[in-house]
């Protein structure tokens, strides 16, 4: 016959020795927040990366590429691929130049977020304390025929709609407003309505010729992609008291050492800009025209409208230390542009589901991805964007990976992008 003093005893040392671990187990739960896998390049998958890019090149589907991986901030992946200028036989290199139109936007919110943090713009600040055209604005409705009904806005817009691009303010293209554009030297008038290289005058000017103008959406309604950081450019112009160019210039290119990175090219360096294709009707690229909405004016232009919404040129190495820097909450190599709350708000849904509702988010300055499968392979907590002209980037925080592709294909009827981006989480391992 057993003990019953005995068995109580054995019980309570077996619940006590349970909580221990479970005590143990969960205390380190808490302080750790551990991945499933340790992800890992296998290089033996990475070079299916250099398959996928080089039949575009050898199909003419596009001319040339530049491809960069960033593990843990080191180089893992970087390559170059067919032509910079096929026409002149200049082939493509990772040194050359590309317009990245768009990705210009997250390093102009950066630039905002640093004077958040000075406290000389408030995210909440309505726009119309810097630029008088926006303090009372307008939106265009359309009536039963098409036309436009133009209606006042129901409140101010912010800095904040302005970053994640909420705001209701487009492009200007269009139908029932772009006429009003037009006629104002926005929208159509403006190559694809975001390019402003070639115009003789500041952005602050243009952004208050734009206030004058209709929107198309009620601030804080929608996602409505268009001069959002155009006019967030001119605003760092008004809070900081200087240039767009030379505040990125100090501020955030030089510390980073991102010497490529630039609006306007010198003329002694136009060779280490890439040429702008399009593609044909074929799918083969045929070599874009010259002007607005080809090969452009970022080498002999006026060189004095520094677009943050659309502007500069860039490699993609500077591009990707930028990235890097953002990924490590704000620092790169002990030089710190942001605090890491502030890096954090550019990374994080700010937004809703006003940008999606299939698991992407838009913070403030990058599109976000706010759960598995809504961006291919890209992780939960990943983040990224791109450029009319074909470039495109994606921070991966599960992977620690920076990733960068530099392309000029404007239209683009490829589907590059997401291939490369697949080719690059498939070398993923754990």
């Amino acid at each position: 016959m057993s003990n019953p003093t005995f068995s109580l005893r054995l019980l309570n040392s077996a619940f006590l020795l349970s909580f221990a671990a479970f005590s143990s187990c969960f205390a380190q739960s808490q302080a750790v927040s551990t991945p499933l896998f340790t992800y890992a390049l296998a290089p033996d998958r990475l070079v299916r990366i250099d398959r996928v890019l080089q039949q575009f090149v050898d199909q003419d589907r596009v001319a040339g590429a530049v491809a960069l991986v960033l593990r843990d901030g080191k180089p893992a992946y970087e390559k170059a691929f067919g032509w910079s200028d096929k026409e002149a036989g200049r082939k493509m290199t990772t040194g050359t130049l590309f317009r990245i139109a768009s990705q210009t936007k997250a390093i102009t919110s950066t630039a905002v977020m640093a004077l958040i943090e000075e406290g000389k713009i408030g995210i909440n600040q309505p726009a119309g304390d810097f630029l008088p055209t926006f303090r009372k604005t307008t939106v265009a409705l359309k009536d039963e025929n098409g036309a436009a009904k133009i209606v006042p806005a129901k409140r101010p817009i912010t800095i904040a709609d302005l970053l994640t691009h909420t705001a209701g303010i487009s492009y200007g293209r269009e139908p029932h407003i772009a006429a009003l554009y037009e006629a104002k030297g926005l929208g159509p008038a403006a190559g694809n309505g975001w390019y402003t290289a070639d115009k003789d005058e500041p952005i602050c000017q243009t952004m208050e010729r734009l206030g004058t103008l209709p929107f198309v959406s009620q601030p804080g309604e929608a996602f409505v992609y268009g001069y959002n950081t155009d006019i967030l450019g001119c605003i760092v112009e008004k809070a900081s008291g200087m240039p767009l160019d030379q505040f990125i210039r100090t501020r955030i290119t030089a510390p980073l050492a991102m010497k490529d990175t630039r609006f306007f090219i010198p003329p002694a360096e136009r060779d280490r800009l890439a040429t702008v294709y399009a593609s044909g009707p074929d799918g083969k690229i045929v070599r874009a025209e010259e002007g607005a909405r080809g090969q452009g004016h970022y080498v002999d232009g006026p060189r004095k409208s520094f677009a943050g919404g659309a502007g500069l040129t860039s490699t993609a190495h500077d591009y990707a230390r930028f990235l890097e820097m953002i990924r490590n909450g704000g620092m790169l190599g002990g030089v710190r542009i942001l605090g890491p709350r502030a890096a954090a708000l550019m990374t994080t849904n700010q937004s809703g589901t006003l940008h999606s509702t299939t698991g992407l988010g838009f913070g403030f300055g990058f599109q976000t991805v706010d759960r598995y499968g809504a961006s291919g392979m890209a992780g939960a907590g990943a983040f990224g964007w791109g450029g009319a002209y074909g470039t495109t980037y994606q921070v991966d925080r599960e992977g620690h990976l920076v990733v960068v592709l530099m392309i000029q294909l404007m239209p683009n009827a490829t589907d590059i992008q997401p291939k490369f981006m697949t080719s690059v989480y498939q070398a993923l391992t754990n």
